[in-house]
């Protein structure tokens, strides 16, 4: 047993479960080594975007396997499937971006391209939000803003500054003619699911095409239906100079890409970027059969429906727990639970665990619920259950704490 300190100084006491090893899963639902299940609604951080085992990403795989894994020469020799992906890949970036780059992670595709932007710019300064996340290498940790993130990794990349999300008055303030790029999330995952207010996206495009900056949209998180488009810019009506892509790309093999203007491929000279495993033919056709299925099922639409629907449970779960539930925010399914203070969080993710269902803690005393886009109604609604017994058992026990002291 473990006590938890909360903000009002009164002691909260939850058992802090061991490590679950899990062996198989499909759809919404894993099993663990002893065979019991586990309702998902995590999605690997995002990743399983057709659950766990979809049919149509282990044909993908299986059929590739027997084909080629890997070119030869890689980056210098082409496959067919690399070739059909990218024809499936222009009709769904928004306008203006015709040149597709492959990478490995989220991570590697937001380092390239500030690494990119920076060249083509022949500017160093790189504006980026407070609380944002866009990786875990040097070069995106200290893009990342907030100490928990590159403060404890030192000395961090020079050149990068930061302004609150979603202001854009202090963005006008920040930029100015020596910014190489901004980089913003259209919805901050890690940040706390925190949607971009409504203009804000065109506003930060428009003063970045005023001062030569370049605009790069992070949507390793949001993008691929995550939102209920098919990436979130989409319905912003913006035309970012660089769009990364990651997660859901590929429903769970290592896949991502990135996407430029016709202007910035103009500045990038053979060798500014490659590496060993981008678009290797494994991964291609892995994303390809995911892309395929998504937009031949017209996922997209599904989720802004049962995104709606979930956000408008939770509210009503949210009215019944203000003293644990302060807010409900997000878009399509990548929603939050605003909590009072990170000790909530962590006891509430317990208890959920308890009841087997697998969620989310994120900074910021956020619970974040990311499940699978072909997640069923009746699966939300089992998940919803199981979150408001865990809320009831959570604010049961304050209360009881509270007496006691």
């Amino acid at each position: 047993m473990k006590t938890i300190e909360i903000e009002d100084s009164l002691a909260l006491t939850v058992c802090m479960k061991q490590a679950v090893a899990f062996e198989r899963g499909l759809g919404a639902r894993v099993w663990d080594e002893q065979g019991r299940a586990w309702l998902d609604f995590t999605a690997g951080w995002g990743v399983t975007s057709l659950g766990h085992s979809h049919p149509a990403i282990v044909a993908a795989i299986t059929e590739q396997a027997g084909k080629l894994m890997q070119n030869p020469n890689s980056g210098f020799t082409y496959s067919p499937v690399r070739a059909k992906l990218l024809q499936q890949l222009q009709p769904l970036l928004p306008a203006g971006l015709h040149r597709v780059f492959f990478a490995n992670s989220g991570a590697e595709a937001n380092d390239a391209a500030v690494k990119l932007a920076r060249k083509v710019t022949g500017r160093e300064r790189v504006l980026a939000a407070n609380s944002s996340f866009h990786g875990r290498t040097l070069a995106t940790l200290s893009l990342s803003g907030g100490p928990e993130n590159g403060a404890r990794f030192s000395p961090q990349v020079p050149g990068n500054d930061f302004v609150p999300y979603g202001d854009i008055a202090a963005l006008r303030r920040a930029i100015g003619d020596d910014v190489a790029a901004v980089i913003l999330e259209p919805v901050q995952g890690e940040g706390g699911v925190r949607v971009a207010p409504p203009g804000y996206l065109q506003s930060v495009a428009q003063l970045c095409h005023r001062h030569g900056a370049l605009f790069i949209a992070d949507e390793v998180q949001t993008g691929f239906c995550r939102t209920g488009s098919f990436f979130a810019v989409d319905d912003a009506d913006v035309q970012p100079d660089i769009l990364t892509m990651g997660k859901g790309i590929a429903g769970g093999f290592p896949f991502a890409a990135f996407a430029v203007s016709d202007a910035v491929a103009a500045g990038v000279a053979k060798g500014d970027h490659g590496g060993t495993y981008c678009g290797n033919p494994l991964g291609c056709a892995v994303a390809s059969a995911v892309v395929a299925f998504l937009v031949d099922n017209e996922i997209a639409a599904r989720v802004a429906q049962l995104g709606l629907r979930a956000l408008a449970d939770l509210h009503l779960l949210a009215q019944r727990y203000p003293e644990l539930v302060r807010e409900v925010r997000g878009k399509g399914l990548l929603i939050g639970l605003q909590l009072h203070n990170d000790a909530q969080v962590t006891a509430l993710a317990s208890l959920c665990l308890d009841r087997r269902l697998l969620v989310t803690p994120t900074r910021n005393a956020v619970l974040r619920l990311i499940p699978s886009l072909l997640l069923e109604q009746q699966e939300w609604e089992e998940g919803l259950a199981i979150l408001a017994d865990a809320l009831r058992a959570l604010s049961a026990a304050t209360q009881h704490a509270g007496r006691a002291a």
